[in-house]
This record gives structure tokens, sequence and C-alpha cells, in this order.
């Protein structure tokens, strides 16, 4: 019996573009096929973005030839072009959100746009999609007021909620933790078997990639050079390819418990916004000259706790102690005093835009007045192991999303602080990067002796480079230990974030 020929949705045929002299993509050949979902995966900058943007004509190739739906988009007008593209759901990485739509109107938008559902049947899918993603209680909300990870989920909602013929995701679960990665898994797979949905996702979760790939295609160096499915990547044997999926291994796993007084220290400490309780006595200590990864689910109390520690926000009951001083007792020319000595990686980077890569790095030695000699060879020492070298002269906005967050990472290390406090360090960034800002941190804690705090999503990555792990969940630390006591524990939030990060 004859089996059922595979439809093409997306066919790229000897593609090539080229920024001024990068040449990003040369001689690209792909096929997406109807009902499947297929993964692209590489390294950051690497030319993923650029790709889907051809592929919905945002961006016309030098070469080659882009088919959608069956449609050359060379030939096309306009007016197809839009037609077409209403058939699609898009998510890409700036979320592209309507600043002056509240959540429920941005995810309805679609619907109304094409006319696909009445008002109140728009209400109720967007409703259904808002749950389902722990988005409750945010629908009248501005995009101004949700953080980065709430924000890509209302994009995601916005990209599927018309189910449409074809979705392009790019980095749909960037800055989510594992357990709400796992539900937008769920949430991709069934579209995918209610609606014979087709996506395309660029992604580095390897976890999702397992879960939901039909297929993977490997981009580098502006071509696809692999493609199969997940069991395949694996075995693959091209170098690019190893260097992508290779394991890594766990650091300080049965550590001996430290002899020395913390460094940080927050005792009983609470914190309230309103009606909602985001501390509810947190007791950690942080000790010197080790690694403490600080993990749990998004809006579990992370980021309120380093801005405790950095004196920016005041407990309601409680002390933080840092440098054997409670922070509430400083005056502000102390704090400030405190706050040299910690240096800071964000979430976002922010990279000074007017100033190139070399000059964003140094801007903390310029500022502190260290001789230029000094300082360009700090850079140069810096920027060399995290191998950003050859980005050092270029200005932030020709920068990938992960190459600012490396930069990021290397300004907060060149004044060689006394404790560094990395926020989601490893978001965004592929398997390969992920373990070398695993080894950098590891390094800087080693050659350096500095204290390292890290506020994480990435279980993987806390196993691999934690002295110390503390789980945060609900306002409250339930679990603590070495990354080999965590494994063992029987702890049902442990177990839920193990399982979700696919490390069983």
């Amino acid at each position: 019996m004859p089996t059922t020929a595979r439809v093409p949705i997306v066919e790229l045929e000897d593609v090539a573009i080229a920024f001024g002299d990068h040449q990003v993509l040369d001689g690209l050949n792909l096929t997406i096929y109807a009902g499947e979902t297929t993964f692209i995966v590489g390294r950051s900058g690497s030319g993923k973005t650029v790709l889907l943007k051809l592929m919905i004509g945002l961006l016309v190739p030098d070469r080659g030839r882009v088919r959608l739906f069956g449609r050359d988009l060379a030939t096309v007008s306009e007016t197809e072009l839009v037609a077409l593209r209403k058939r699609i759901g898009m998510l890409f990485q700036n979320y592209a959100l309507f600043d002056a739509l509240d959540v429920e109107d941005n995810i309805e938008f679609p619907l109304r746009e094409t006319a696909r559902a009445s008002r109140r049947d728009a209400a109720r899918l967007a409703h259904e999609l808002v749950e389902m993603l722990g988005l409750s209680g945010t629908e009248h909300l501005l995009p101004a007021e949700l953080s980065g990870g709430m924000r890509r989920r209302v994009g995601l909602a916005r990209a599927l909620v018309a189910h449409p013929e074809l979705t392009l995701l790019d980095e749909p679960t960037t800055g989510l933790d594992p357990i709400m990665v796992e539900k937008v898994d769920e949430i991709i797979a069934v579209a995918k078997q209610t609606y014979a949905h087709t996506a395309i996702i660029v992604s580095h979760d390897l976890a999702s990639v397992r879960r939901l790939a039909d297929r993977i295609a490997f981009l580098h160096d502006g071509r696809i050079i692999f493609t199969g499915s997940a069991d395949e990547l694996v075995r693959c044997e091209l170098p690019a390819v190893r260097a992508f999926v290779g394991g890594g291994v766990t650091a300080h796993a049965t550590e001996p418990p430290p002899a020395d007084r913390p460094v940080i220290e927050l005792v009983g400490l609470h914190k309230r916004f309103g009606d909602k309780e985001v501390l509810r006595g947190v007791d950690l200590a942080i000790y010197p000259k080790r690694i403490t990864v600080l993990i749990g689910a998004s809006g579990s109390g992370k980021s309120v706790i380093v801005k405790h520690i950095l004196g920016l926000l005041q407990p309601d009951s409680g002390q933080v102690i840092v440098f054997g001083r409670d922070v509430a007792t400083l005056r502000e020319r102390e704090l400030a005093e405190m706050r040299t000595h910690i240096g800071l990686v964000f979430q976002h980077a922010a990279l000074l835009d007017w100033l190139d890569v070399a000059d964003n790095v140094a801007f903390p030695l310029v500022e502190r007045g260290v001789a230029p000699g000094r300082a360009r060879r700090r850079v140069d020492d810096v920027l060399g192991q995290l191998g950003l070298a050859e980005l050092r002269d270029r200005m932030p906005d020709q920068l990938s999303v992960g190459e600012r967050k490396r930069v990021g990472l290397a300004r907060a290390v060149v004044t060689q602080p006394e404790i560094v406090i990395y926020d989601e360090p490893t978001t965004g960034q592929e398997p390969p990067r992920v373990r070398e800002i695993d080894d950098m941190i590891v390094r800087a804690q080693e050659q350096l002796g500095v204290t390292t705090l890290v506020i994480s999503h990435d279980m993987e990555s806390a196993f691999r480079i934690a002295h110390t792990v503390a789980m945060i969940h609900d306002g409250r630390i339930v679990a603590r230990g070495t990354p080999t006591e965590l494994l063992a524990s029987p702890n049902v939030h442990v177990h839920c974030f193990v399982h979700a990060s696919a490390m069983t």
C-alpha cells in the first residue's frame, strides 16, 4: 500500500544572503513538510533568524529561490504575500507585541484581523491560552508591565490562537523555567495533533528538541549540514554537531561543607508587594569562593532576592547581611562602596548602544580610573576567554541575542569583583555556548577566588557548575544541597524540575 506523499510548505533552494561583507547564508537548501515539527538549530549568529525571515518574505535572498505554500516569493505581489502571511503564526525574539494593547487584545489580534472568530469566540480562545500559559491575572496589563518571560508567552499565545497552518517560533522558551518550558511544549504538541499543525522552531533547548522534533535541521557556515531525528542528531559524527550536543560533567557534585562564614546571609527574609507576598521567610547562606545556584520557576522571587542583596529593596522583615554588615543599616555612600565589590551580569545584557564591544567591556574599568593600557590588556584577555575577540569592534545592534549576553558577561567580570551575580547567564544560548559560559563561571570562581551567585532556570547548567544548589518555590527555599544531594532528594519540587529539564 503506497504511503501518503509529504507535502512541502516551505522550500529553499540554493539560498544565499549577505549583509555587507558578512555572508550569512551561502547555498542553503531546506524543505519543510506539512504536519511536521522542524527544529532549526546551530550556534548563535549562524543565521537562524535570518532564515525564518527569508521564509516569509521579510528578507529577499541575494541568490536562490524561496517557495511558501507552493508560491515563489520572488513572483508574488505584495497583496498575495500579505494573504500568505495570514496563514502563518509568528513569534520572533523581540516579541513584537503592540504596546498600546493589553495582553488580552494582543492575543486576540490575529483573530480580529482575519475575521476568523466572533469577538466572543476570540475572547474564549484567548482566555484558554492565558490559563494554559500561566498568565491568569495579566489579561488587562500592557506589555511594558510584564516580565520578559511573560511577554514571550503572550507572543506565543498570539502566534497560536488562530490555529494557523504554519507557525514560526524563534526561541519560544528562552527565559522560561523548565516546568513552563514543558507546558509550552505540550501546547505546541497539542496544536500539531489537533489541527495537523506545521511548526518551524528555532531553539537551543535540547529537552524541547527531544520532546517535539519530527526533524532537525542543523545550520552551520551558511548551509544546512544535517537533517534527521533527535536520535540521529545525537549519533551524528560531524564535528560541528558533536560540539553542539556534547555533554558536560558536574563540577562540584560532592564538595565537603564549607568552614568559612557566609559572605551573604539572608535570615527570615519577607517581602510583600501589595497583596502579593513574594518572599516568605527566606533563609540562605552563600559561602566565599564557591558557586551557589538559586533555581526556581518564573515569579518565585529570585530577582527580588538579588535586589535585596544589592540594597535596592528593603525587607519587610528579616535581615540581609553582606560582607558581615546588615544592608538595611548602610548609608547610601556605604551601599555604593559595597556595590563596587559586586559584579552583575544582567538578564538582558544592558549594553551601551553607542559603544562598541571592546568599549562596553572596558566601561567599568574606565569609570574606576584604570590606566588605558592596563584596561585594554584586561579587556583583550576577557574577550579571548569568552570567544568574543572577533566581535571587539562591532556595535551592540550588530550582535545576536546570545552574543550580547556574552558581552554583558565579559563586562561583569572584567573588574575582578569579590562577588559576581549572574542573572540567567545561559538564557538564549545554544549548548556549546552554555558550556563555555559554565566553564567561564567556574574559571572565574577558581582563578579569581570570587564568590558566585547564579540565578538560573537551567537545571543541567546548575548541576554542572554548582557547589550548592538552592531551590526557591512559593517564596521559600524548599531544597538546598550539592547537585548529588538534590538528585537523590525525594522533594517533589526538585523532582518536577529535574523531570521537566529531561535530566532523568
